[in-house]
């Protein structure tokens, strides 16, 4: 019997997301190499000011990004933060005061009118602005006193991923800047996420559990939450499985009922009091009987029906975010292959989504 020939390399499913996600340890490399030094410098005058507040504001992807950033600057720095709702100025016209607030805006694109008028207003309110993009040429960034540029590359793929990880590596080395550090614990991320990328049998396997799921639930506590609902958009927008995000705090305020033995959970689990906090979390599902997997340290894998061990010794756990996420977008990509789809391609999305 003639074996089929294979698609062409052009033709095959997923083929520009899984090269993206492959860049993700050189554009991390390459952002703590030839990046750091403006992000340093961006952060020396952004601390100069001395801002007494931080609104974040983006959407999608970024808001996730802008997520991490808050547990950030509120752990680190102990600075309050506020995640901003555009239409309370675009739409209703609002006017606050934000002298001496730091609005910081993430965008991959810097493209959406929003986003570019509402740090508009802000500027004008006489907040100093930073926009944070893969774009230095962007609307977004023309708006703003200060940029950070991510240093990505073009992303083609629709689904979002080596913008997300350089985004929140550099998120970290400005909040790192802000306090006077030279993000120095970050120099071994690029090598950490090549080794995870090698391990994409792992998560082939893993994905077979998912081909049929009808629902998922994804939960973490601190800075894994972010982590959770990233995730859980990644899974929604390639495979189309309804994947929802919980703090694992508001798990069991109500939504831990929807969860039994056929329901696929998810939990992130970070090495550090974020995973300490949410190992309550952790016995309730168990005792529930729901079909838990975990990533995270081996000890907790080795306590859940099945998981993907992560390598955190040494990492501290304000940087696992940047690898936890890297094998949950290996898992949207592999599930999606699965059910016949096209992660490059979703349906009804378009790679820069104008909202006003």
């Amino acid at each position: 019997m003639t074996a089929m020939p294979t698609a062409p390399q052009s033709e095959q499913p997923g083929r520009i997301m899984s090269r993206e996600m492959s860049e993700q340890p050189e554009v991390l490399r390459r952002l703590l190499r030839t990046g750091a030094p403006e992000i340093q410098e961006t952060a020396r005058l952004v601390a100069a000011k001395k801002p007494r507040f931080v609104l974040l504001t983006a959407r999608g992807t970024s808001d996730h990004a802008a997520l991490y950033a808050k547990y950030l600057l509120e752990v680190r720095l102990g600075v309050p933060c506020g995640l901003t709702s555009m239409s309370t100025i675009t739409a209703y016209g609002a006017k606050p005061d934000l002298r001496d607030v730091l609005a910081v805006t993430v965008s991959q694109s810097g493209g959406s009118p929003d986003l570019v008028a509402s740090t508009r207003a802000a500027r004008e309110a006489g907040a100093i602005t930073l926009a944070v993009t893969n774009n230095p040429d962007s609307a977004l960034a023309a708006v703003s006193e200060h940029h950070i540029d991510i240093q990505a590359g073009p992303e083609k793929a629709l689904p979002a991923t080596k913008t997300y990880t350089a985004s929140l590596l550099a998120l970290y080395l400005f909040v790192e800047g802000l306090r006077g550090g030279d993000g120095a614990a970050a120099t071994a991320l690029p090598g950490l996420a090549a080794q995870l990328l090698d391990r994409q049998p792992e998560i082939t396997s893993l994905a077979a559990r998912y081909r049929f799921a009808d629902r998922m639930v994804i939960t973490s506590r601190g800075y894994g939450y972010p982590t959770a609902k990233e995730a859980a958009l990644k899974l929604m927008e390639t495979s189309y499985i309804p994947a929802l995000a919980y703090s694992g705090a508001d798990l069991l305020h109500g939504p831990l009922a929807m969860v039994d033995n056929i329901s696929p959970v998810i939990a992130v689990v970070t090495d550090g009091r974020g995973g300490q906090a949410l190992q309550p979390v952790l016995d309730r599902l168990r005792g529930r009987g729901a079909d838990l997997v975990v990533v995270g340290p081996k000890a907790q894998v080795e306590q859940a029906s099945a998981g993907f061990v992560l390598p955190t010794d040494g990492v501290p756990e304000e940087l696992q975010p940047i690898l936890e996420i890297i094998p949950l977008q290996l898992l949207a990509h592999e599930v999606t292959i699965a059910r016949g789809q096209d992660p490059d391609a979703p349906r009804a999305l378009a790679k820069v989504t104008e909202t006003r």
